[in-house]
Protein backbone atom coordinates (compact mmCIF):
# COMPACT_ATOMS: atom_id res chain seq x y z
CA UNK A 1 0.00 0.00 0.00
CA UNK A 2 1.35 3.46 -0.85
CA UNK A 3 1.98 5.85 2.03
CA UNK A 4 -0.56 8.64 1.50
CA UNK A 5 -1.47 10.40 4.77
CA UNK A 6 -4.24 12.99 4.65
CA UNK A 7 -3.40 15.01 7.76
CA UNK A 8 0.26 15.87 7.03
CA UNK A 9 2.67 15.90 4.11
CA UNK A 10 4.79 12.95 3.04
CA UNK A 11 7.42 12.77 0.31
CA UNK A 12 10.06 10.16 -0.48
CA UNK A 13 13.13 10.85 -2.60
CA UNK A 14 14.07 7.65 -4.49
CA UNK A 15 17.49 9.02 -5.36
CA UNK A 16 18.60 9.69 -1.78
CA UNK A 17 16.45 7.16 0.07
CA UNK A 18 15.15 9.87 2.44
CA UNK A 19 11.45 10.18 3.30
CA UNK A 20 10.21 13.48 4.74
CA UNK A 21 7.18 13.87 7.01
CA UNK A 22 5.97 17.46 7.45
CA UNK A 23 3.33 18.27 10.06
CA UNK A 24 1.13 20.73 8.23
CA UNK A 25 -1.14 22.82 10.43
CA UNK A 26 1.02 25.96 10.57
CA UNK A 27 -1.84 28.18 11.73
CA UNK A 28 -2.01 26.01 14.89
CA UNK A 29 1.76 25.53 15.28
CA UNK A 30 1.16 22.01 13.93
CA UNK A 31 -0.94 20.98 16.91
CA UNK A 32 -1.90 17.32 16.86
CA UNK A 33 -5.39 15.99 16.23
CA UNK A 34 -6.78 12.49 16.68
CA UNK A 35 -6.28 11.96 12.93
CA UNK A 36 -2.66 13.16 12.98
CA UNK A 37 -1.81 10.87 15.89
CA UNK A 38 -3.37 7.89 14.14
CA UNK A 39 -1.67 8.56 10.83
CA UNK A 40 1.74 9.18 12.44
CA UNK A 41 1.40 5.82 14.18
CA UNK A 42 0.53 4.07 10.94
CA UNK A 43 3.10 5.82 8.74
CA UNK A 44 6.01 5.04 11.06
CA UNK A 45 4.87 1.42 11.20
CA UNK A 46 4.87 1.34 7.39
CA UNK A 47 8.25 3.06 7.11
CA UNK A 48 9.86 0.24 9.03
CA UNK A 49 9.62 -1.87 5.85
CA UNK A 50 9.00 0.67 3.09
CA UNK A 51 11.13 -0.24 0.03
CA UNK A 52 13.64 2.39 -0.93
CA UNK A 53 13.43 4.36 2.32
CA UNK A 54 16.69 4.33 4.26
CA UNK A 55 16.24 7.37 6.54
CA UNK A 56 13.40 9.65 7.66
CA UNK A 57 13.17 13.39 8.35
CA UNK A 58 10.37 14.69 10.58
CA UNK A 59 9.62 18.42 10.61
CA UNK A 60 6.84 21.00 10.77
CA UNK A 61 5.61 23.71 8.45
CA UNK A 62 5.60 27.38 9.35
CA UNK A 63 7.22 28.71 12.51
CA UNK A 64 6.64 25.72 14.82
CA UNK A 65 7.62 22.06 14.95
CA UNK A 66 4.66 20.84 17.01
CA UNK A 67 2.80 22.50 19.88
CA UNK A 68 1.33 19.24 21.20
CA UNK A 69 -2.29 18.17 21.36
CA UNK A 70 -4.76 20.68 19.95
CA UNK A 71 -6.62 22.37 22.81
CA UNK A 72 -10.00 22.26 21.06
CA UNK A 73 -9.75 19.23 18.77
CA UNK A 74 -8.28 16.92 21.41
CA UNK A 75 -8.15 18.29 24.94
CA UNK A 76 -11.67 19.70 24.95
CA UNK A 77 -13.03 16.52 23.39
CA UNK A 78 -11.38 14.25 25.98
CA UNK A 79 -13.79 15.46 28.68
CA UNK A 80 -16.53 13.57 26.87
CA UNK A 81 -14.68 10.21 27.08
CA UNK A 82 -15.00 7.55 29.74
CA UNK A 83 -11.90 5.85 31.15
CA UNK A 84 -11.86 3.24 28.42
CA UNK A 85 -11.96 5.89 25.72
CA UNK A 86 -9.22 7.89 27.43
CA UNK A 87 -6.99 4.83 27.72
CA UNK A 88 -7.55 4.03 24.05
CA UNK A 89 -6.36 7.55 23.21
CA UNK A 90 -3.28 7.47 25.46
CA UNK A 91 -2.28 4.09 24.06
CA UNK A 92 -2.53 5.48 20.55
CA UNK A 93 -0.24 8.37 21.48
CA UNK A 94 2.23 5.92 22.99
CA UNK A 95 2.08 3.82 19.83
CA UNK A 96 3.42 6.83 17.90
CA UNK A 97 6.52 6.86 20.10
CA UNK A 98 6.84 3.08 19.99
CA UNK A 99 6.73 3.03 16.20
CA UNK A 100 9.33 5.78 15.89
CA UNK A 101 11.68 3.79 18.11
CA UNK A 102 10.92 0.42 16.51
CA UNK A 103 11.31 1.79 12.98
CA UNK A 104 14.62 0.45 11.69
CA UNK A 105 15.28 3.59 9.67
CA UNK A 106 17.15 6.43 11.39
CA UNK A 107 14.75 9.29 12.16
CA UNK A 108 16.12 12.85 12.12
CA UNK A 109 13.99 15.64 13.61
CA UNK A 110 14.28 19.05 11.97
CA UNK A 111 13.05 21.31 14.75
CA UNK A 112 12.17 24.45 12.84
CA UNK A 113 10.47 26.07 15.84
CA UNK A 114 8.64 25.45 19.11
CA UNK A 115 8.26 21.86 20.32
CA UNK A 116 5.88 21.51 23.25
CA UNK A 117 4.06 18.75 25.09
CA UNK A 118 3.55 15.78 22.80
CA UNK A 119 5.64 17.57 20.19
CA UNK A 120 8.57 17.61 22.59
CA UNK A 121 8.24 13.88 23.28
CA UNK A 122 8.00 13.08 19.57
CA UNK A 123 11.21 15.06 19.05
CA UNK A 124 12.87 13.18 21.92
CA UNK A 125 11.89 9.85 20.35
CA UNK A 126 13.77 10.67 17.13
CA UNK A 127 17.35 9.47 16.79
CA UNK A 128 18.85 12.86 15.92
CA UNK A 129 17.57 16.39 16.67
CA UNK A 130 18.78 19.33 14.57
CA UNK A 131 17.16 22.54 15.79
CA UNK A 132 16.76 26.13 14.75
CA UNK A 133 17.91 28.80 17.20
CA UNK A 134 14.19 29.56 17.62
CA UNK A 135 13.28 26.00 18.64
CA UNK A 136 12.44 26.31 22.32
CA UNK A 137 11.11 23.15 23.93
CA UNK A 138 8.95 22.21 26.93
CA UNK A 139 7.36 19.06 28.33
CA UNK A 140 4.18 20.86 29.41
CA UNK A 141 2.09 18.04 30.87
CA UNK A 142 2.26 18.99 34.56
CA UNK A 143 1.16 22.52 33.71
CA UNK A 144 -2.23 21.15 32.68
CA UNK A 145 -2.53 18.81 35.66
CA UNK A 146 -1.18 15.66 33.99
CA UNK A 147 1.84 13.51 34.73
CA UNK A 148 5.09 14.65 33.21
CA UNK A 149 5.63 10.96 32.44
CA UNK A 150 3.58 10.95 29.25
CA UNK A 151 4.17 9.10 25.98
CA UNK A 152 7.37 7.58 27.33
CA UNK A 153 8.94 10.90 28.36
CA UNK A 154 10.19 9.55 31.69
CA UNK A 155 11.99 6.73 29.84
CA UNK A 156 13.37 8.79 26.96
CA UNK A 157 14.42 12.00 28.65
CA UNK A 158 16.73 10.68 31.42
CA UNK A 159 18.64 8.77 28.74
CA UNK A 160 19.19 11.98 26.79
CA UNK A 161 19.91 14.55 29.49
CA UNK A 162 20.34 12.61 32.76
CA UNK A 163 17.93 12.02 35.62
CA UNK A 164 18.45 15.36 37.34
CA UNK A 165 17.76 17.52 34.30
CA UNK A 166 14.91 15.26 33.17
CA UNK A 167 13.32 15.62 36.60
CA UNK A 168 13.46 19.40 36.33
CA UNK A 169 12.06 19.50 32.79
CA UNK A 170 9.21 17.08 33.55
CA UNK A 171 8.27 18.53 36.95
CA UNK A 172 8.29 22.22 35.99
CA UNK A 173 7.08 21.98 32.40
CA UNK A 174 9.08 25.11 31.66
CA UNK A 175 10.46 26.07 28.26
CA UNK A 176 14.19 26.05 27.62
CA UNK A 177 15.77 27.75 24.64
CA UNK A 178 17.72 25.99 21.90
CA UNK A 179 21.14 26.82 23.31
CA UNK A 180 20.25 25.36 26.69
CA UNK A 181 18.76 22.26 25.03
CA UNK A 182 22.02 21.82 23.14
CA UNK A 183 24.13 22.31 26.29
CA UNK A 184 22.32 19.53 28.15
CA UNK A 185 22.42 17.12 25.20
CA UNK A 186 18.80 17.28 24.13
CA UNK A 187 19.67 18.81 20.74
CA UNK A 188 22.55 17.50 18.64
CA UNK A 189 22.98 20.69 16.62
CA UNK A 190 21.61 24.22 16.67
CA UNK A 191 21.56 26.06 13.35
CA UNK A 192 20.50 29.45 12.03
CA UNK A 193 16.78 30.11 11.55
CA UNK A 194 15.51 28.57 8.33
CA UNK A 195 18.34 26.02 8.13
CA UNK A 196 17.03 23.15 10.28
CA UNK A 197 15.31 21.24 7.48
CA UNK A 198 18.23 21.55 5.04
CA UNK A 199 20.73 20.47 7.68
CA UNK A 200 18.54 17.58 8.86
CA UNK A 201 17.98 16.41 5.28
CA UNK A 202 21.72 16.43 4.57
CA UNK A 203 22.28 14.45 7.77
CA UNK A 204 19.59 11.93 6.80
CA UNK A 205 21.10 11.57 3.32
CA UNK A 206 24.44 10.77 4.91
CA UNK A 207 22.82 8.08 7.06
CA UNK A 208 20.92 6.75 4.05
CA UNK A 209 24.22 6.12 2.29
CA UNK A 210 25.35 3.98 5.20
CA UNK A 211 24.84 0.25 5.85
CA UNK A 212 21.13 0.11 6.64
CA UNK A 213 21.18 -3.24 8.44
CA UNK A 214 24.03 -2.14 10.71
CA UNK A 215 22.24 1.12 11.54
CA UNK A 216 19.02 -0.75 12.30
CA UNK A 217 20.84 -3.15 14.63
CA UNK A 218 22.59 -0.23 16.35
CA UNK A 219 19.29 1.56 16.96
CA UNK A 220 17.72 -1.61 18.36
CA UNK A 221 20.71 -2.26 20.61
CA UNK A 222 20.58 1.23 22.12
CA UNK A 223 17.04 0.53 23.31
CA UNK A 224 17.42 -3.18 24.10
CA UNK A 225 20.49 -2.83 26.30
CA UNK A 226 19.19 -0.04 28.50
CA UNK A 227 18.68 -1.40 32.00
CA UNK A 228 20.43 -4.67 31.22
CA UNK A 229 23.65 -5.89 32.80
CA UNK A 230 27.02 -5.54 31.10
CA UNK A 231 27.14 -9.33 30.77
CA UNK A 232 23.78 -9.36 28.96
CA UNK A 233 24.94 -6.55 26.69
CA UNK A 234 28.19 -8.30 25.82
CA UNK A 235 26.39 -11.53 24.95
CA UNK A 236 23.81 -9.65 22.89
CA UNK A 237 26.38 -7.62 20.99
CA UNK A 238 28.60 -10.61 20.27
CA UNK A 239 25.66 -12.39 18.65
CA UNK A 240 24.46 -9.49 16.51
CA UNK A 241 27.98 -8.50 15.47
CA UNK A 242 28.78 -12.04 14.37
CA UNK A 243 25.62 -12.05 12.24
CA UNK A 244 26.60 -8.73 10.62
CA UNK A 245 29.99 -10.16 9.70
CA UNK A 246 28.04 -12.41 7.30
CA UNK A 247 26.21 -9.41 5.83
CA UNK A 248 27.30 -8.30 2.33
CA UNK A 249 27.90 -4.77 3.57
CA UNK A 250 30.79 -5.94 5.74
CA UNK A 251 32.51 -7.41 2.71
CA UNK A 252 31.71 -4.31 0.66
CA UNK A 253 33.38 -2.06 3.25
CA UNK A 254 36.50 -4.27 3.12
CA UNK A 255 36.58 -4.32 -0.68
CA UNK A 256 36.11 -0.54 -0.85
CA UNK A 257 38.98 0.01 1.57
CA UNK A 258 41.33 -2.16 -0.47
CA UNK A 259 40.24 -0.53 -3.72
CA UNK A 260 40.52 3.00 -2.23
CA UNK A 261 36.94 3.99 -3.03
CA UNK A 262 33.75 4.87 -1.20
CA UNK A 263 31.69 1.82 -0.19
CA UNK A 264 28.40 1.20 -1.98
CA UNK A 265 26.26 -0.22 0.80
CA UNK A 266 23.06 -2.09 0.07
Amino acid sequence: MPIEPRSFLYAANPETGVATITLNRPERLNALTFEVYGELRDVFAALDKEPGVRAVVLTGSGRGFCSGGDVEDIIGALFEHDFGGLREFTRMTCDVIRNIRVCRRPVVAALNGTAAGAGAVIAAACDIRIASETAKIAFLFVRVGLSGADMGASWLLPRLVGLGRATELLMTGEFIDARRAYEIGLYHRVVAPGQALAQATAYAERLARGPSTALAVTKKALDAEFGQSLEWALNYESDVQASLMKDPNFREAYDAFREKREPRFR
